[in-house]
């Protein structure tokens, strides 16, 4: 275990809410918009008006699945005259999103042909 700063701890580690932590980040990232923002906040900050021109999804979306991002602590805001400039808050999510993308292609289609997950996927 490792402290905010990625320090490692021997503070004793509870597990059910170091599991339900870990479950509510892959919520957090479980939306397809999201992974979307995120994805293009990878390249580099961005105000909300830009990503809904670039990714073609409503204001109201994208500004709805920001707080969500920022609430998590995934994503950072900062105003810019009337606009709101979103980024990345966590080099993690380069690492993160990174070997997801090669777990992904590891496993071919075994994520969506997942009995359990697959059949919301299809939905």
């Amino acid at each position: 275990m490792s402290d905010a700063s990625g320090t490692p701890s021997d503070a004793p580690v509870d597990e059910a809410a170091a599991l339900a932590a870990a479950a509510l980040l892959f919520r957090g990232l479980g939306d397809p918009n999201r992974l979307l923002i995120l994805r293009h906040l990878m390249l580099g900050p961005h105000k909300v008006r830009e990503l809904t021109e670039h990714l073609g999804l409503a204001q109201s979306t994208v500004s709805q699945h920001c707080l969500c991002l920022a609430d998590c602590g995934l994503v950072e805001s900062r105003p810019e005259g009337r606009a709101t400039v979103y980024s990345l808050a966590r080099p993690e999510l380069f690492e993160l999103l990174g070997a997801a993308e090669r777990l992904l292609a590891a496993t071919g289609d075994a994520v969506t042909l997942c009995r359990v997950q697959g059949e919301a996927i299809a939905s």
